[in-house]
């Protein structure tokens, strides 16, 4: 699947807020897909193969590259599902990321090194609502405003694509 990169796609940046958010609320139905471009910093959430929504993101701190091991702060690229949720979490909403998968764990193995885990897509602690710069241990970070709207669009078992 090709994730479109043109001009006029929902846009959720510092302008949440207001029309185009109340827009996203009432779109087509829950999202079915999200794929996350590294170097772009761009997270795109799609219902029925349609971009619904593009939305920039903030990841780990060394993020060239495929996470190796806990500590890296490399963000993972590959296949993972959405697969629990954090209501409570420190940086504002979390939603689970199925790394490390089983591809991960026998890497980590062969390298004799622990994979780490502990990936979400989240908002953002207390403080400004959205870091521009790479700053997480290896997660996807978006803006609370964004946080709010993914946690209530993006349902469980939410296939997402990070590509490098």
């Amino acid at each position: 699947m090709q994730v479109p990169r043109i001009a006029g796609i929902a846009v959720l940046a510092a302008a949440l807020a207001g029309p185009l958010a109340a827009a996203w609320a009432k779109g087509p139905g829950p999202a079915d897909e999200v794929v996350v471009d590294k170097s772009d910093r761009q997270m795109y959430v799609l219902h029925r193969g349609r971009v619904i929504a593009r939305i920039p993101v903030a990841l780990g701190f060394a993020p060239a590259g495929h996470k190796q091991r806990r500590g890296d702060g490399r963000t993972p690229e590959g296949f993972y599902v959405l697969d629990w949720r954090n209501p409570n979490s420190k940086f504002y909403r979390s939603i689970h990321i199925s790394y490390p998968n089983a591809e991960d764990r026998a890497h980590a193995t062969r390298l004799g090194v622990p994979p780490g885990g502990d990936i979400f897509i989240h908002g953002t602690p207390a403080g400004p609502e959205f870091v521009t710069i790479d700053w997480t241990a290896g997660c996807i970070a978006v803006s609370n405003t964004a946080m709010d709207l993914i946690w209530n669009r993006v349902p469980d078992g939410t296939p997402i694509t990070i590509r490098p």
